[in-house]
């Protein structure tokens, strides 16, 4: 037995409450199991059960043994004097409070269904991409698609602290914070650190002063991601360079390290050359983009903002000083749908609690309806056990599922696995 699975008992009523008595034969009633404790501290708070003739409000406590009391010395922690019932599997051990009153306690032993501390003793065993990968199909659509509703409201939650976090560090400047994820996720995962190194070395106001002007904004871009310290043959190069000398002077800038930019086993229309080219167009043509993104309803209008293209220069090359076939380079549907994803959507759905403001936690879910899901070996996968993951609605929460869940083995935290561990 585990103090998970009695824990997981205790919250969802999943015993036998008919003649519930104590150790002491006292009647017990349940009238409110309390809610659940995952930090230091009883295991339910705010419960309300009635022993015998009195009605207690108070702290339930969980345990295997009843003798788990002393071994984790709840006897000398002030934060146990107000428990109220004591849940054990097996009451080995009388226990007292200080007072000399003994703690009442219930034994459960006799009161679980044994088939389903199996099934979850089978799925924490099991050794299968998740744990119920051979019984899942069985699960009905409804419970799947309230799972699927309830983690992605958790992965979005869960993006949402590095959004807050950056906005305080920003003194709650929007469009400076949404520029800088952006340039996070231009980067996608190899280059997302250096292009938000990038971002933070120049703010968006000084590349701003600069919106008439794409060669001062990619001067500037390039210079300071470090790429515009070496001497070039290319005249549309020195016109960067010459830029970029005059214009560091005069912000006081600082340039990141070039060495921070990855290339190697990226396809050339991956590499952060392009990446920042494309970046400093979107700048280009769409000043103060938050604030055009939070007016925007329209989802076609929101993928035309993020359409953007090269300059002239790199239509012909993929790095510095090399030329290639010409070729246009627009951002990819892909790359779109990754920032609007990753990007447009968590910003919509922070801003519109911070504002408390319903409309845009809506449209950043209605977004994601309208988004193709990302494709990967975790969507893949899902989709070999017949899990429809169409939209990225299905695939992020779905993504939030197999990580977070199926992988820890939270089976009794999910309502899949709990479905499957009463029903099997």
């Amino acid at each position: 037995m585990t103090e998970e699975f009695l824990h997981h008992i205790w919250k969802f009523r999943l015993f036998n409450q008919l003649d519930l008595k104590t150790t002491a034969n006292e009647v017990v009633e349940i009238i409110k199991v309390g809610e659940h404790n995952f930090d230091a501290g009883p295991d339910f708070f705010n419960a309300k059960v009635k022993v015998g003739n009195t009605l207690w409000a108070g702290n339930v406590e969980v345990h295997i043994n009843a003798s788990d009391w002393e071994k984790h010395n709840h006897q000398t922690d002030k934060a146990y004097n107000n428990i109220i019932l004591h849940v054990v599997f097996n009451s080995d051990k009388q226990l007292f409070r200080t007072s000399g009153e003994e703690i009442p306690t219930i034994e459960i032993k006799e009161l679980i269904d044994k088939k389903q501390y199996q099934n979850y003793i089978n799925f924490k065993s099991n050794t299968d991409w998740i744990p119920c990968e051979k019984q899942i199909a069985a699960v009905p659509s409804l419970i799947i698609n309230s799972t699927i509703d309830k983690l992605l409201l958790e992965r979005l939650e869960s993006k949402s602290k590095l959004i807050t976090d950056s906005l305080a560090l920003n003194k709650n400047n929007w469009e400076e914070t949404f520029y800088q994820l952006l340039a996070r996720n231009f980067g996608f995962k190899t280059n997302a650190e250096p292009f938000e190194l990038l971002a933070k070395s120049i703010p968006s106001t000084v590349l701003g002063k600069h919106k008439s002007s794409l060669l001062q904004i990619e001067a500037l871009l390039y210079g300071q991601a470090g790429f515009l310290n070496e001497h070039y043959e290319d005249e549309y190069l020195q016109r960067l360079q010459n830029e970029y000398i005059f214009l560091k002077h005069k912000y006081k800038l600082v340039s990141i390290e070039k060495h921070l930019w990855k290339f190697l086993r990226l396809r050339p229309v991956n590499f952060p050359t392009i990446r920042i080219s494309q970046f400093a167009n979107l700048i280009y043509t769409s000043s103060h983009l938050f604030s055009k993104i939070i007016s925007t309803e329209n989802y076609s209008d929101l993928k035309q903002y993020m359409n953007t293209d090269v300059s002239e220069y790199w239509q012909t090359h993929y790095i510095f000083d090399k030329s290639s076939k010409q070729k246009t380079k627009q951002l990819g549907s892909d790359a779109i749908n990754n920032i609007i994803i990753n990007t447009v959507v968590p910003f919509l759905f922070v801003y519109g609690k911070h504002k408390g403001e319903e409309k845009y936690i809506e449209r950043a879910l209605t977004y994601l309806e309208q988004t193709i899901g990302e494709k990967n070996a975790i969507i893949t996968k899902w989709k070999q056990l017949t899990i429809k993951a169409d939209t990225a609605y299905a695939t992020q929460a779905l993504l939030q599922l197999k990580n977070e869940y199926c992988t820890n083995k939270k089976c009794l935290n999910c309502s899949i696995g709990n479905y499957l561990i009463k029903n099997m």
